[in-house]
């Protein structure tokens, strides 16, 4: 029997097919096989030996609450300054800068934030420690001026919130203070 090119064509295409389709079938049997039963027995493994840690963390709109409840508290004093909040890790979540804030206040909130959470510790207090330990302040992304306030949960920190531009770190601090405050309602 002479085959025609149409006929090895057909013949080929459905060849070409077939083995497309066995090997899609045989990658769909291995996806759904063996990987999604190791999954759980991971997930169960890590519950069970303690390599894993659960952390509490600051919502946005909990951040985005008490950054507004801090820079209200600053604009009732005819205060210009600028708000952050950053999560236990020291990320920023948000940052307001209120109407006239002054262009350092920015950076400075945030590392004033960053202070205060990452020693749990209001940054008033910290500035303190300074005498004691003078390197401190080398320490990168730091700022020990009074104005950072932790925000914590179940006695550890999960937040810090920082505020930059008032004539003084007590004010900075006393509405940082605010923001905290509003957390706890």
């Amino acid at each position: 029997m002479k085959k025609t090119s149409r006929t090895r064509v057909v013949t080929g295409g459905a060849i070409v097919a077939a083995l497309a389709l066995g090997g899609f079938g045989a990658y769909s049997a291995s996806a759904t096989g063996e990987d999604t039963a190791a999954a759980p027995a991971v997930a169960k493994a890590d519950a069970e030996n303690k390599n894993t840690t659960r952390s509490t963390h600051l919502t946005i709109e909990a951040a985005t609450k008490a950054a507004q409840a801090t820079l209200d508290a600053a604009e009732k004093e005819n205060q210009r300054v600028s708000v952050a909040v950053v999560d236990r890790n020291g990320n920023t979540i948000v940052t307001l800068r209120g109407d006239g804030a002054g262009p350092q206040s920015y950076e400075s909130a945030v590392k004033k934030a960053f202070t205060a959470v990452s020693w749990n510790a209001p940054t008033s207090e910290l500035v303190k420690r300074l005498a004691n330990a003078p390197t401190l302040k080398d320490i990168p992304g730091t700022l020990f001026l009074g104005g950072g306030a932790p925000v914590t949960a179940k006695g550890a920190p999960i937040a810090g919130i920082g505020v930059a531009g008032a004539p003084s770190g007590d004010l900075d601090e006393k509405f940082a203070q605010a923001g905290v405050a509003t957390l706890a309602k």
